[in-house]
């Protein structure tokens, strides 16, 4: 097989990044924007060792499970690879994509459960993060997502997947900015004064946060601070808009540094009936409905198994699950190293009257590490890349029942659960969760007993 040739292919499954996966003479072939069961035409455009990756030139016979994407770039954006196929279908293929990640590395068959979802598939996203670039010859500026596996910017005026006012609120930001001279990043010699528009959405009361990531290690210009106040004023929504700065040559999305220009800075979510502060830099999930959905099932599982458990909240955020799980609990433990998510979790402990939980401001390991008790439960809901042989030798050395293990990597899971299988530990069973409606992600939770 060489680059260029024209073959036909039969779609049989999708990989874990939502790629169709074929066979041509028992060689691997991934084609982007594939549904199983598709018959196509297929133009080798990338040929490797083990595999090549095609584009479609043609679709014989479509699928049965292929539907029309609601977003015309979604062939080309790389946001959502699964907008194409029928959502049912969706549900059954991320099931299969975590069984299969997990078998790859581990060797041994799970029990996945089929995907809880919560029905909202469309305007779901209540965080956005999009990159900002000023267009060649010109004062415009775009703003949107890269093409997938580069860095060049697909300018994006909708998304179906977030709310509708985010479109007309970075719309706005964009046409203002340029009339207030404000150009957009260059990420090769590092110019321009800004780099990201990020939005909050609130899917509790509709409250929108602001930022605008600049280029800057500090001073608020003049015509950035107009433009940010007349972003405030110009929709109700709109709770309050902050600046952060960011002049590192990082992929890294926020600076350190946050400063509020008006309003109030953070808006407000709802987790299971208790309403949390989500700041610019305050880890919250994408999809607050399914979120809810996810934490009842935690609770329910925890209530149904144990009477008042000492719980360990790790990796906590704003503590989220320490305070809407503290009522089951004998006592609850948050640990968490962001200052300013520490801040709003103990304001909102303070709100809801809940005495029996410690908000600890650390480094997880390092309060694992110097921790003297021993825990009936630890929660675990790692970044991306997941915890590692150290923080799950710790976590065993304090925890004498259970891990429930929250994760949105099927392979950094499945790395993890291979060390803590071979400590002894028995896998449960994994409950997936749609949080990420039209894509190839999924959230995992894992109930993950510790046999000493």
């Amino acid at each position: 097989m060489e680059t260029g040739n024209v073959i036909i292919l039969d779609i049989v499954k999708l990989n874990s990044e939502g790629a169709g996966l074929a066979r041509y003479n028992n060689f691997v072939v991934f084609v982007n924007n594939a549904c199983p069961g598709d018959r196509i035409k297929c133009k080798v455009i990338k040929v490797k060792k083990n595999y090549a990756s095609g584009e479609i030139l043609e679709i014989i016979n479509p699928s049965e499970y292929r539907t029309e994407p609601k977003c015309k770039l979604q062939k080309v954006c790389g946001g959502c690879t699964l907008q194409h196929i029928s959502y049912e279908k969706q549900i059954e293929y991320k099931k299969t994509i975590v069984e299969d990640t997990l078998y790859s590395i581990l060797g041994e068959k799970l029990d996945v459960r089929s995907p809880l979802c919560s029905g909202e598939n469309y305007g779901y996203r209540c965080k956005i993060q999009y990159p900002v670039r000023s267009k060649k010859e010109s004062d415009r500026l775009l703003a949107g997502y890269f093409k997938p596996g580069t860095h060049e910017l697909l300018n994006i005026k909708y998304c179906p997947i977030h709310p509708q006012i985010c479109d007309e609120i970075i719309e706005f930001i964009k046409t203002e900015a340029s009339r207030f001279g404000v150009g957009g990043y260059n990420e090769l010699d590092n110019s321009g004064i800004l780099r990201h528009i990020v939005l909050r959405y609130s899917n509790y009361n509709h409250r929108i946060l602001v930022v605008l990531v600049l280029n800057l290690s500090t001073g608020l210009p003049e015509n950035i601070k107009k433009l940010a106040l007349n972003i405030y004023a110009k929709f109700d929504v709109i709770k309050g808009v902050a600046v952060n700065f960011n002049n590192k040559k990082t992929n890294v999305i926020l600076g350190e540094n946050t400063q509020l220009t008006a309003g109030q800075d953070y808006i407000e979510e709802n987790l299971l009936n208790v309403v949390f502060k989500v700041g610019a830099d305050t880890f919250f999930q994408v999809n607050p409905a399914c979120a809810n959905l996810m934490f009842n099932f935690i609770k329910d599982y925890i209530s149904k198994n144990f009477t008042l458990p000492l719980l360990l909240d790790a990796y906590a955020g704003i503590a989220a699950f320490g305070i809407t799980l503290a009522p089951l609990c004998k006592k609850a433990v948050s640990v968490e190293l962001n200052p300013n998510s520490v801040k709003n979790a103990i304001s909102t402990a303070k709100e809801y009257n809940i005495n029996n939980i410690d908000i600890i401001s650390s480094d997880s390991l390092e309060y694992m590490k110097q921790s003297k008790d021993v825990f009936d439960i630890t929660i675990l809901d790692p970044p991306r890349k997941g915890c590692g042989e150290e923080v799950l030798n710790n976590v065993l050395r304090i925890t004498k029942s259970t891990i429930i293990y929250v994760s949105c990597s099927p392979k950094s899971l499945a790395q993890d659960l291979k060390f803590l299988l071979k400590k002894g530990c028995s896998v449960k069973f994994i409950q997936p969760f749609d949080m990420f409606p039209n894509t190839s992600h999924v959230e995992n939770v894992v109930i993950i007993k510790i046999n000493k």
